[in-house]
């Protein structure tokens, strides 16, 4: 590198924020990490000289711009933003809470627009750098039942990202939207997969669901989350990267599946699509 690039990441203390982290930093990068535990920052990462912990809940504004800042006085300057905190809250629509619908909002939607809001004016300033939001093949294909407040999330970071990403081209700043599959990661444990306070017996599907992603899935995920955030730093390195990148065999074959569903809902109702126009 000519120079150290700034990392900015969220929801460094585990899962692929945890893993892009300990990378970056073993490859010179100048890196801000942030949780909302500054304890399980420093029990994961350990303490470097080019590494700054800041303890941060991102649903909160203020807190979100005071981080921001600090990461601009002790590195001068942040050139890769990458919102990658966030959870799944499990449960079918009916049966979570307006709260628990709510929260996943305010965690993996308006979260990651704090830090877009208070990040984007350095990036603009110094015409260059590069937001990765970490969305998930869930926010492109939402047929999991039980997961729909989870896709729906996603599907608003897909769609925010994509307005972004011609926001910021005009100032030299790229935007990826990252579409990962099934990462072996902590993401389906206990501790980071909220569950409905009240289940419903009624949905069985979600149920299944529930019970294969909790204890099927989770630890046989295909992707390596190495592997991941490896691609991510190749990513940034590119003159001109991806608006989306797909991450996973998985996530590929889901992404077809859904261009074919597509395909062929739109020509088998086109007759009725056409019928509006005057």
């Amino acid at each position: 590198m000519e120079t150290k690039k700034v990392w900015f990441v969220t929801g460094a203390s585990k899962g692929l924020g945890k893993t892009l982290v300990i990378e970056l930093l073993k490859q010179g990068y100048n890196v801000v990490g942030t949780s909302r535990s500054n304890s399980s920052l420093t029990d994961a990462i350990g303490e470097h000289e080019n590494f700054l912990p800041l303890e941060l809940d991102i649903v909160h504004d203020e807190e979100v711009k005071e981080a921001v800042q600090k990461a601009v006085d002790q590195f001068g300057r942040i050139d890769v933003v990458v919102n990658n905190a966030g959870y799944s809250q499990i449960g079918a629509l009916e049966e979570l809470s307006d709260e628990e619908a709510r929260t996943n909002f305010d965690v993996n939607v308006f979260g990651s627009l704090n830090v877009i809001r208070h990040t984007a004016p350095h990036l603009r300033q110094q015409q260059s750098g590069h937001i990765f939001n970490i969305a998930s093949i869930g926010g492109l294909v939402g047929n999991f039942p039980a997961f729909g407040i989870y896709c729906a999330t996603k599907f608003a970071v897909a769609g925010f990202t994509e307005a972004l990403a011609v926001e910021m081209k005009p100032f030299g700043v790229h935007t990826t939207l990252v579409y990962p599959g099934y990462f072996r990661t902590e993401f389906l444990t206990a501790g980071s997969a909220k569950t409905p306070t009240t289940p419903l017996d009624a949905y069985v599907s979600a149920r299944e669901s529930e019970a294969q992603h909790l204890q099927e899935i989770n630890g046989n995920q295909p992707n390596d989350p190495q592997k991941g955030i490896e691609l991510l730093i190749k990513v940034s390195q590119l003159d001109n990267p991806p608006v989306h990148l797909v991450m996973g065999a998985d996530a590929y074959e889901m992404v077809q599946q859904k261009i074919n569903l597509l395909q062929q809902e739109t020509e088998k109702w086109k007759e009725l699509t056409f019928s509006t126009g005057f």
